[in-house]
């Protein structure tokens, strides 16, 4: 069976009115939340550590901002928009003591309700409210009139209003233009974790590398090979976000089209699925989850010489190079960037 897709016309911002939102955290998605919900005439405040570098930020964008504690302390609906390895620390010193029966705990994932880092107590309501797109994307496309899509779940809902609170907290970053379905905590977490690992992150970066490699150490050049193998993924992405797989199959060459039936499934076969459903199984039994806060708690030493490795690859050295003839080209410099709060 379909799953129902919510629009404007299934939500009401009524169900905020007269409620203090608190967005704690604003990063990426933090700022995004804040900004749409007060753009929408919701009354939001920003909780930030004392000498968070967002402050200043939150400030000049019009916000109230408040120590951690005080802001759940004032707030009736609480979105906990910092990283999952910082959430758990942080509810436990100055979220849990605050919250109050009645209030409501959101989330933009569902990590730490579902690998219970943070067990909430039964008298409030719990939510989820996970746009299917990042920050800026969020704010951009609300600011256009346009929305991205988010799911909403509800873990908890004492007070009998959660759905209608999520529904209305979606409106309000502009979710319900673009469509919001109903999912679960487990349900999201398991297949947003499954999504970033072997297909949209993981899977796609490690493909783009180790065809770059390829044809490097086959003698090509490796602008040509980045030219192939990076830089015009843009082109066939957009075009499979636009039309489908099938869609974009309808706007390339039939050499392409063969090439991508025929081949395709050979480079990415069985075994390629096999691997996805092992990567699965991490997933739903916790050893991801188990593995990931372990690295977390001893100080992410592999995480950050794999990244680092990844960023000395001659992929991105080439990129580099070429991208700075194309102004056109949005450049960020992403060294020691992290998400903010």
């Amino acid at each position: 069976m379909a799953a129902k897709v919510y629009t404007d016309k299934d939500a009401n911002l009524n169900a905020l009115k007269g409620k203090t939102c608190a967005v704690i955290g604003f990063g990426s998605q933090g700022h995004a939340h804040a900004l749409n919900l007060k753009d929408s005439g919701v009354k939001v405040i920003v909780g930030l550590y004392k000498g968070s570098k967002s402050v200043p930020v939150a400030k000049s964008k019009g916000f109230k901002v408040y120590e951690v504690a005080e802001a759940v302390r004032l707030a009736d609906v609480i979105l906990v928009a910092v990283p999952d390895t910082k959430q758990a620390a942080l509810y436990a010193k100055e979220i849990a003591p605050n919250l109050t029966k009645g209030k409501t705990l959101a989330f933009i994932h569902g990590f730490s309700i579902h690998y219970q880092t943070i067990i909430p107590p039964k008298d409030i309501n719990v939510i989820m409210i996970a746009p299917k797109g990042p920050g800026h994307i969020v704010r951009r496309q609300f600011t256009e009139g346009k929305g991205v899509p988010a799911l909403i779940a509800i873990y908890q809902n004492p007070g009998k209003d959660a759905k209608a609170i999520a529904l209305a907290w979606a409106k309000g970053i502009g979710a319900t233009r673009g469509g919001v379905i109903e999912t679960s905590f487990k349900e999201e977490t398991e297949t947003d974790l499954f999504g970033e690992q072997t297909v949209l992150c993981g899977g796609l970066s490690a493909l783009v590398q180790a065809g770059f490699e390829t044809l490097v150490e086959a003698g090509y050049s490796p602008e040509m090979a980045y030219f192939e193998c990076l830089h015009e993924l843009k082109l066939i992405v957009d075009l499979m976000n636009e039309k489908g797989i099938s869609g974009m199959r309808f706007s390339i060459s039939e050499t392409a089209k063969w090439g991508d039936v025929h081949v395709g499934p050979k480079i990415i076969d069985a075994g390629v699925k096999k691997r996805m459903q092992a990567a699965l199984k991490d997933i739903q039994n916790g050893k991801f989850a188990r593995e990931w806060i372990k690295e977390y708690q001893t100080g992410y030493k592999r995480y950050n010489s794999l990244l680092k490795q990844g960023e000395r690859h001659l992929v991105e050295k080439t990129g580099e190079r070429l991208r700075a003839l194309m102004p056109w080209i949005g450049r960020k410099n992403i060294k020691g960037a992290q998400a903010a709060y």
